[in-house]
């Protein structure tokens, strides 16, 4: 049978998260659910990454094997006929069968989003963490540049399944902003991440950019590998799945 790769895209306000699980709704359940109905067997669908509870993507990449004998348009458009309006199939594709949509990954890129100003947006708070105090994007920088590299980053997260070493390679950590400043974009790219790691990153980070430790501070953070040392993790909103490459 067929092998397909797809690129999906969700708001995981309303989810616990990617993966499968028991009594409770998730980006894999739904899309299984709607394999389901256009198949009328279960097709097991196996995702990139496993994105927490509320957290979104614009680039998640899953693959599966099934039966279809049409083209991957009509596949694609099944497939969002069948889907909640808050998960979207953006891309179908014939994938080679050595094809995995986790373990062919080279990298992964992820961004986070803060609100920083010291006014509530009702309309902007499912996708953002709203940080009132300043923060200082050259310190966040500079505390963001330790990271590139390979790095133990035990501080940070936990292993994921699978894979026990806490090791990941960063190959790019960059700050910017949007809106007149008002927005900061954290953009990281990395070999794999562990769980929580992106939040636990930018929670820590946040301490550097508002003053509350220096950036040596965060280094050593870093460096302790001990999840103690780590500041509070960044809630789930901000955070969002933007790519995953594969080798051409």
């Amino acid at each position: 049978m067929p092998k397909f790769k797809t690129v999906v895209e969700y708001d995981g306000t309303n989810y616990h998260g990617w993966q499968l699980q028991p009594n409770v709704s998730t980006i894999q359940g739904e899309i299984e659910k709607a394999l389901e109905k256009i198949f009328h067997t279960r097709i097991v669908v196996y995702g990139a990454g496993r994105t927490d509870a509320g957290v979104h993507a614009s680039g998640q990449v899953a693959h599966l094997i099934a039966p279809w004998n049409h083209s991957t348009e009509n596949l694609k458009r099944a497939f969002n006929a069948l889907l909640p309006e808050d998960i979207s199939i953006r891309d179908v594709c014939l994938a080679p069968d050595d094809f995995h949509a986790r373990h062919s990954a080279v990298s992964k890129t992820y961004q986070y989003q803060i609100l920083n100003q010291d006014i509530r947006s009702p309309l902007r708070r499912l996708y953002n963490w709203e940080v009132s105090q300043p923060l200082d994007l050259s310190k966040l920088q500079e505390a963001s540049d330790l990271l590139v590299g390979a790095h133990d980053f035990a501080t940070f997260g936990t292993p994921t399944s699978g894979t026990p070493s806490t090791v990941r390679e960063i190959f790019e950590a960059v700050w910017g902003k949007t809106d007149g400043g008002a927005t900061l974009i954290f953009t990281i790219r990395g070999s794999g991440f562990l769980r929580f790691m992106v939040r636990g990153l930018v929670g820590t980070l946040v301490r550097v950019g508002s003053g509350k430790i220096t950036v040596p501070d965060f280094g050593k953070i870093l460096e302790s590998r001990d999840r103690s040392k780590s500041g509070p993790a960044a809630p789930p909103q901000g955070l969002s799945l933007i790519s995953v490459e594969y080798v051409a």
